[in-house]
């Protein structure tokens, strides 16, 4: 053992070992450093899942019972002006076009509530973009003085 320190190869040796053990923790800090970014990132996607569900991204028992409810009712209207003589005919498309009609400002309703959500979560953004540009300047401010 005196011949190997007199050479230094288990000098060698041993700072290898300690090399490769720090990395080896260093490398196990980062892989749990990014699966708890991943759990935080994952419990972030859900909460903003559900917000998004409370506003109307994601369909409700009741938005899918109105949309069956103005299927229904085109087809009804269809297969009655099929069927029908000339004045039915005409009172089941003017009902269709009406349900239609009523459908599109149904979707336009809800595009609206999506955008005004949109429109908050943006504006939000930018007041804390600027509160943080804001600190940023005062804190360069603070470091020269």
């Amino acid at each position: 053992m005196s011949i190997a320190l007199e050479t230094g190869k288990e000098f060698e040796i041993v700072n290898e070992g300690a090399i490769m053990e720090r990395k080896f923790e260093n490398l196990e800090d980062e892989i749990s450093d990014l699966k708890q970014e991943l759990e935080n990132f994952q419990q972030e996607k859900e909460r903003v899942r559900a917000i998004i569900g409370k506003i109307g991204g994601v369909p409700k028992f009741q938005t899918k019972l109105i949309n069956i409810i103005f299927i229904i009712i085109i087809l009804f209207s269809v297969v009655i002006s099929l069927i029908g003589d000339d004045k039915v005919r005409l009172l089941m498309i003017e009902l269709a076009a009406v349900t239609l009609s009523a459908k599109i400002i149904y979707m336009i309703h809800l595009q609206m509530r999506i955008n005004h959500f949109q429109f908050w979560i943006l504006s939000s953004i930018e007041w804390r973009i600027n509160e943080t540009i804001k600190h940023l300047k005062q804190l360069k401010q603070a470091s020269s003085s």
